[in-house]
């Protein structure tokens, strides 16, 4: 294991930072890894969990592919759907996380993870990005989200302090670029991931 590199997860909330996080990750040496992208793939047709996703909301079915919105549309609007999809879809999008990790046995590896499960997660140390409330709601509203998307997504998912209990370490994303930076540089120092 001593000649493993580290591998870290990169979680937080919704419009906390994450990808602008594991951008300054990449700038220093490691390699991302998006698991929302890799849940995108396994709900494509010939996605490893279309069939069972389609078969179960096929409202959520248009032209032979499931429209994503719609489907969040349903799933974050109520948790037992939610938790439902994530039971179907969580363990493909893991065996393709560590399919891809293992492309990387040389570089530090940052996974950054939107909806973390058990049914998901490595067992890796977590870096947990946060905001203010205020700041999120300002940023999900200049991505052209409604304020109803907003509630509901929100609303579904872990609440600030729940986020703040997975951590390993914490950055806070409120304090402009050049702060964040410094921030993604110390929690690389931490994690082994930036040797000086």
């Amino acid at each position: 294991m001593s000649g493993t590199p580290p591998r870290v997860v990169v979680t937080g909330g919704i419009g906390a930072g994450k990808s602008l996080v594991c951008s300054l990750l990449s700038a220093l040496g490691a390699a991302v890894i998006d698991a929302d992208s890799l849940g995108h793939a396994v709900l494509e047709p010939d996605g490893e969990a279309y069939a069972a996703v389609a078969a179960r909301w096929p409202q959520a079915v248009s032209g032979g592919r499931i429209d994503r919105s719609a489907l969040g549309r349903i799933v974050f609007s109520d948790s037992r759907q939610l938790t439902e999809l994530m039971e179907v879809t969580h363990p493909h999008i893991r065996a393709r996380l560590f399919r891809e990790v293992d492309r990387h046995p040389d570089r530090p590896v940052a996974v950054e993870i939107s909806a973390p499960s058990h049914l998901l997660m490595p067992d890796w140390p977590v870096l947990v990005v946060d905001a203010e409330p205020g700041t999120i709601r300002t940023r999900l509203l200049e991505r052209g989200m409604s304020d109803d998307d907003i509630g509901r997504r929100l609303a579904s998912q872990r609440s600030r302090q729940e986020w703040l209990d997975l951590a390993d370490l914490v950055i806070f994303n409120g304090s402009g670029r050049d702060v964040l930076a410094e921030e993604v540089r110390r929690a690389a120092r931490e994690f082994g991931i930036l040797s000086h």
